[in-house]
This record gives structure tokens, C-alpha cells and sequence, in this order.
């Protein structure tokens, strides 16, 4: 019996209607955990090393290059640091700002189908409660109109008839949680390394662009004090007459 039921058509048939909605849910969840596994493969990106690839470009002003090597680049965080160099020119404040703006932006992608996992982790075990009370309330309603009167092999064959669902519920809602936990750590890793970047972007350019700013100032300051640290020379002694 227990080999017939691990076939599709025997879990089908012995676990009830409510099987076909745990397996629509499995097959969304599937989906869902497919779809999260390609975006956080994707988004894999080192970086510090982009910030120090960018951050070179920058003090060179070459912002070209600069937002070429960000396109390139793929995830949220290079598009965070290619929305700061799109508005270089901005002040130090307005460049925070839209940094901030776009980390917002990246964020319902980073976060996207995993309360659905959440969900599916959630509901499934409920489905297949609901499954074994049904069977339960089916068992006994067969043991009722015969009158009480029923051997154990029929009620312990009920009884384990409607305990499929339960068992197909949590075979689904254990992998899907864990899954769950898991794109939950790998989005807030992601989060941090948003803000991370967008804040390093800003200094980056804000501290490059003061540093073009003030560098004639600084080479007059460097000059005048070559001047007054030079030694005066020594007076020749007048020819004696």
C-alpha cells in the first residue's frame, strides 16, 4: 500500500482534491526559488573591488570611463553607483539623495517573490491539516453509517488515508522555509552592500571634485611659502680701498 502511494496517481487518489493544491503550491514555490537562485547568482559582484576600479577613474576625472566599467558591471550596486555618476555634478548632498533614491529603487527587486516562498511555507502545512481533517471526518462518517461497527484494519487504513496531506504538507513547507531563511540572509547581505557603495560613491566624487576645486588655491599656498623659506643670500664684503 505505502508503494502504491508514492506514486502521483496513488497520492492523487488516496490524498483527495486537496493534493492538487499542495502540488500547484509546490510547483509556484519552485518557480519562485528558481527565480531568486538566478537573481542573487547574478548580483554576485565583488565590491570593493568596483569601488576601487571606479574610485581610480574618478580622481582622474574620467567620468566616461567611470560610468562604462558601472554599466558593465552587473546587480543592484553597480546600478546605484552608475545613478551617482549619471549626476556628478551635484552638490555632496543632492548626490546623497539620489543615491538614497535609487537604493529604494533596488530594493523591491532584491526582496521580490521571497514572501511568496514565505507564504507557501506558511500556508502548506495548513492545506494539509486541512486535508487530514477531512479525511478524518470522511473515516468516521463511514464507521458511523455502519453502524460503529467496523474492523481496526478499515479504520487504521482511513486514518492513514487522510494523513497523506499532512505528510505532503510538511515535506513542502520544510525545504521552502529553509529556503526562505536563506534568500532572506543572501537580500539583507545585498541591502548592505547597497548602502555601502552609495555612500563610498558620494565621497568618492564629492572629495574629487573639492579636490579639483581647491588645488589652485593649494599650489598658491605651496609657492608663497617656497618664497618666504627661501634663504637670503650672503652680502659680498665691499673692496677694501
Amino acid at each position: 500500500m505505502i508503494l502504491g502511494l508514492m506514486e502521483p496517481s496513488g497520492l492523487i487518489e488516496q490524498g483527495g482534491p486537496l493534493v492538487w493544491v499542495l502540488l500547484g503550491l509546490t510547483f509556484i514555490g519552485a518557480i519562485c526559488v528558481v527565480e531568486r537562485l538566478f537573481f542573487f547568482h547574478r548580483a554576485r559582484i565583488n565590491v570593493g573591488n568596483l569601488l576601487v576600479g571606479l574610485g581610480h577613474h574618478i580622481r582622474r576625472r574620467a567620468f566616461a570611463e567611470a560610468l562604462h566599467e558601472a554599466a558593465r558591471a552587473p546587480g543592484p550596486v553597480a546600478r546605484v553607483a552608475h545613478s551617482a555618476l549619471l549626476r556628478y555634478y551635484l552638490s555632496r548632498g543632492d548626490l546623497r539623495d539620489v543615491v538614497q533614491e535609487a537604493g529604494q529603487m533596488e530594493v523591491p527587486k532584491i526582496e521580490k517573490n521571497i514572501r511568496a516562498i514565505l507564504g507557501i511555507a506558511l500556508l502548506a502545512p495548513l492545506v494539509g491539516m486541512l486535508g487530514t481533517m477531512l479525511g478524518m471526518l470522511e473515516t468516521f462518517q463511514k464507521v458511523s453509517e455502519q453502524g460503529g461497527f467496523t474492523g481496526p484494519a478499515e479504520l487504521s487504513a482511513g486514518v492513514f488515508t487522510a494523513l497523506i496531506t499532512s505528510v505532503l504538507g510538511l515535506t513542502v513547507a520544510v525545504p521552502m522555509y529553509l529556503f526562505y531563511l536563506y534568500f532572506l540572509g543572501r537580500a539583507k547581505r545585498l541591502v548592505h552592500r547597497l548602502e555601502r557603495a552609495g555612500i563610498e560613491m558620494v565621497h568618492l566624487i564629492a572629495d574629487a571634485r573639492e579636490e579639483e576645486e581647491y588645488a589652485p588655491f593649494r599650489g598658491e599656498v605651496s609657492s608663497g611659502k617656497k618664497r618666504t623659506t627661501k634663504k637670503p643670500e650672503p652680502e659680498k664684503p665691499a673692496p677694501a680701498k
